[in-house]
């Protein structure tokens, strides 16, 4: 995979990227790349769309507050949506910011919100998540921008997982092994990592997740993590010993 370019900003546009394409910005991408950037006329811009790869673009401003791009190269061929799933109760606002920026760098290609008897937040801003995602990868290289899906309850969300998928259920009760052989021997196929409430999944939650098929139950260590730090704590776990990282 050609090397990833750190230098010049990354932008997300939803459009088509082919060579010779001129790219409109909306405002504030503009005012971002002219006012707050101070790029001048053919500055290179790198953009990603999640479909057609990363670009290499160069600034054509119309005035002190529009600017379109002219897409001149394919820098890096697009690469196939990550596999891993992440289910978590959803928490209050900045936080929530925090995990969803976090479970995108660690190579989730879902977030889907779940809401059990202990969650502290009942709706959750998609539109705010979303953009949560696009922000982290614009910053960290990544070409692919997760799916977000609606907050469903936990019988529903259980009920919509893939038959092959194994859940990585994280829990507090679990007694403390070594998490890395926990999740070598588990079944082979995709994952999926539900993280639950501060207050954790209440016995009747807890029943219902164990009696699942294809289920690796995880302890994160004798100490109380909060549920964002739980969050990367686990993704971690996961990429070492099933994901990408090897």
């Amino acid at each position: 995979m050609a090397a990833t370019d750190f230098a010049a900003p990354r932008l997300y546009l939803d459009r088509p990227l082919t060579r010779g394409a001129r790219l409109d910005l909306e405002r504030a991408q503009a005012n971002y790349l002219l006012n707050v950037l101070r790029l001048g006329p053919g500055a290179d811009v790198l953009v990603f769309n999640g479909r057609d790869g990363e670009w290499r673009a160069q600034v054509q401003p119309e005035g002190r507050k529009a600017a379109s791009l002219l897409a001149l190269e394919q820098t890096r061929p697009q690469t196939p949506r990550p596999a891993l799933a992440w289910l978590f109760a959803p928490l209050k606002h900045a936080r929530l910011d925090y995990m969803a920026q976090k479970a995108v760098e660690m190579g989730a290609g879902s977030l889907r919100p779940v809401l059990t008897r202990r969650t502290q937040a009942a709706r959750v801003n998609l539109e705010r998540m979303r953009a949560n995602a696009i922000e982290a990868a614009e910053q960290c290289g990544i070409l692919v921008i997760p799916e977000v899906a609606e907050e469903a309850k936990l019988d529903a969300a259980l009920a919509a997982l893939e038959p092959e998928r194994v859940l990585v259920f994280c829990d507090e009760n679990a007694p403390v092994s070594d998490p890395l052989a926990a999740l070598a021997a588990a079944p082979e196929g995709p994952l999926a990592v539900l993280i639950g409430p501060e207050g954790g999944f209440d016995p009747a939650e807890r029943e219902v997740l164990l009696a699942r098929e294809r289920i690796v139950r995880l302890s994160l260590g004798p100490r109380i993590l909060r549920a964002d730090t739980a969050a990367v704590a686990a993704l971690a776990l996961v990429q070492a010993a099933r994901g990408d990282w090897r």
